[in-house]
């Protein structure tokens, strides 16, 4: 079960965009993340190369948790909004909620959920 101020930390480091580091301070070597119902990615370097991958075709995004975050024991819910600038000048808004059980201090598994139709960019204005 994470400690509150750990939780706090993690939801900082990605509010502060800092996705990247987020994953390699707070995730377990062999964390998984698994987007809706789809396999599941396994292994931290893995996690970190793709959320990179992700963030080098966004100009900017700003991360928001939409508060409270549920804690029961090993398991947490929190609840954010992504709202990114694309390379392209396009925008797009994504909400999704994520599902982690974490392992002591560090999360091992993490699942998201969210329409996928969100992912729909809008054009430039």
């Amino acid at each position: 079960m994470p400690a509150l101020a750990t939780l706090e930390r993690f939801i900082a480091r990605v509010e502060e965009n800092a996705h990247v580091e987020a994953i390699e301070e707070f995730y377990t070597e062999n964390a998984s993340m698994q987007e809706n119902n789809a396999a599941p990615r396994v292994g931290r370097d893995l996690l970190v190369a793709h959320e990179a991958r992700a963030l080098a075709r966004a100009a900017s995004v700003r991360s928001t948790c939409v508060r409270p975050a549920l804690v029961n024991g090993d398991h947490v819910v929190i609840h954010w909004i992504f709202e990114f600038s694309w390379n392209d000048g396009s925008t797009g808004r994504i909400e999704e909620l994520a599902w982690q059980r974490w392992e002591g201090e560090r999360i091992a598994q993490e699942q998201f959920f969210y329409d996928p139709k969100q992912f729909v960019p809008r054009p430039p204005a």
